[in-house]
């Protein structure tokens, strides 16, 4: 019966200006001047007994009520109590609330319990489940991933030493789905790797990751505003989720995955203690088989399983995954030297030469090394372990740059031969006497420069008289055009067509 705060004729004013006026639950309690959640419960009363605003006028105020109130049930006949655990799985799925629950358990049933007491009832039954449980996870919302604090011996074959296991766990929220598997380490890339991992088992991505505030995945752990590191971020970026570290020291922030852990380590690692392993494969392989069973113990109190629940409640909310893995990779700036390469673990690689003295940021796998600026990519190259080296693209070389690269010891040669046999001489002298091999190609640009500068057949006498000396230089070239000694007779020199050519002109295959 209503209320004496309320009368019938509150009641019907209220179906008529929601259901014939559109007005909303709070503007027809501030007209009505009842509260919003009273106009509600009349409303969902009205739609459980089928009334609508047409029906209403028909009705008077006796029956408006009658449909409303269900006569009152014999002393000796019993409500039909709801199944609190199928309600309690349902509201994991998005949108779904104990308003739409009751209305659906009360439809067509006169032994339902009345909405307020459907609601006291539940509430009665979930402070019955263990705390862990009590909050409501929204199906494909939340991972939680965490380390246990149990490990695992592995015993090394040829030393015989002993190093622990560390034993990632991960479980979805509305299911509590649960992966785990056995890394070396704690490190930044065993904590990626393991969640890479978790996502290909649960074939999806959710929209959130709840992780500790370690080290390795945070780079200022806050309470209220933590720096996730840039790996873990690209890594949430590739699998489109968000990341939402726990507190620190609040367990509570993630119970679903405190919970997990116990699991694991009273149903595999309890199982697993007398076995010796002697390689995380060998691990792996023995706790993935254990792993299927526990996600196929039944609940206690909750319908099914954990693999029953996945099935029905996060797989089909998770995102897919995208279409390549995650691939590692480290970051490390670098300043850009002079002759526009970087240096990375010992090996130098070329940038735009615009970047010279400038500062890029390098992003590098296992194969591959890329090169930023500005957030954008500059350069890309394949990771080279030899130390001292060089890996050069020519369009990032200076158009001087790239000319020089074009030239070869024999393109070298045959200009010189096409001068004279002298320059010839001379352009052999500087490829075959030079302590390094770019030494002697810079040498003979310049000859080229001299030969443009003072033409090619002063070039040629001048360098009759620089053999003539036996001072092959470039420099003792420039010297003697700079000073017109080419111009002068050379005392005792023979002609230059006399110059043995065999004797002093060797083939490009000497400098291979």
């Amino acid at each position: 019966m209503p209320t004496n705060r309320i009368t019938m004729r509150q009641i019907r004013e209220s179906l008529r200006l929601h259901l014939q006026a559109n007005l909303s639950y709070n503007e027809v309690g501030r007209t009505l001047k009842i509260s919003k959640s009273v106009v509600g419960k009349y409303l969902s009363l009205a739609r459980v007994a089928g009334v609508d605003w047409s029906v209403a006028q028909t009705l008077s105020d006796q029956e408006l009520e009658a449909k409303l109130y269900k006569a009152a049930l014999p002393r000796n006949s019993k409500q039909s109590l709801p199944d609190f655990a199928d309600v309690h799985q349902e509201l994991k799925r998005a949108g779904v609330t104990l308003q739409l629950l009751w209305e659906e358990y009360a439809k067509d049933n006169p032994l339902a319990f009345k909405y307020t007491s459907f609601c006291v009832k539940y509430r009665q039954w979930a402070m019955g489940l263990k705390r862990s449980m009590r909050q409501i996870h929204i199906a494909g919302e939340k991972l939680f991933v965490d380390y246990a604090g149990q490990t695992i011996p592995l015993i090394d074959v040829l030393s015989g030493e002993i190093t622990k296991a560390q034993i990632f766990v991960a479980t979805l929220g509305a299911s509590n789905y649960t992966f785990a598997c056995a890394t070396a380490r704690q490190t930044t890339t065993d904590w990626i790797n393991s969640q890479v991992l978790a996502l290909e088992y649960f074939q999806g991505s959710p929209r959130l990751i709840v992780p500790d505030q370690t080290r390795s995945l945070i780079k200022n752990p806050c309470s209220y505003d933590p720096q996730n590191n840039r790996l873990y971020e690209e890594f949430a970026t590739h699998y489109g989720c968000a990341l939402l570290a726990a507190r620190p020291a609040h367990p509570r922030d993630k119970p679903k995955v405190e919970n997990a852990v116990l699991v694991v380590e009273r149903w595999i690692l309890a199982r697993l203690r007398k076995r010796k392993f002697f390689n995380l494969t060998e691990l792996n392989h023995a706790i993935a088989l254990l792993l299927n069973d526990l996600n196929a113990r039944a609940f206690k109190k909750l319908p099914g399983n954990r693999r029953s629940a996945f099935e029905q409640l996060d797989a089909p909310a998770l995102r897919p995954l995208p279409g390549t893995r995650f691939e590692l990779f480290r970051w490390k700036s670098a300043k850009v030297h002079i002759d526009y390469h970087v240096e990375f673990e010992g090996h130098y690689y070329s940038v735009p030469h615009t970047l010279v003295r400038t500062t890029v940021e390098l992003r590098a796998t296992d194969t591959l090394l890329e090169c930023y600026s500005s957030n954008q990519r500059v350069a890309c190259h394949a990771i080279s372990h030899q130390r001292g080296a060089h890996t050069t693209t020519p369009e990032h070389m200076p158009a001087s740059h790239r000319a020089h690269l074009q030239w070869t010891p024999q393109k070298l040669i045959d200009w010189g031969l096409r001068i004279g046999v002298s320059t010839a001489q001379v352009v052999t002298w500087q490829l075959e006497h030079r302590p390094h091999p770019e030494q002697g190609y810079r040498a003979c640009l310049g000859l080229q420069r001299l030969a443009r500068e003072f033409t090619p057949a002063r070039l040629e006498v001048a360098c009759t008289r620089a053999v003539a000396i036996r001072s092959l230089t470039y420099r003792s070239v420039a010297s003697i055009l700079q000073n017109a000694l080419d111009r002068q007779p050379i005392l005792g020199a023979t002609a230059p067509g006399a110059l043995p050519l065999h004797d002093n002109i060797r083939g490009p295959e000497h400098f291979h």
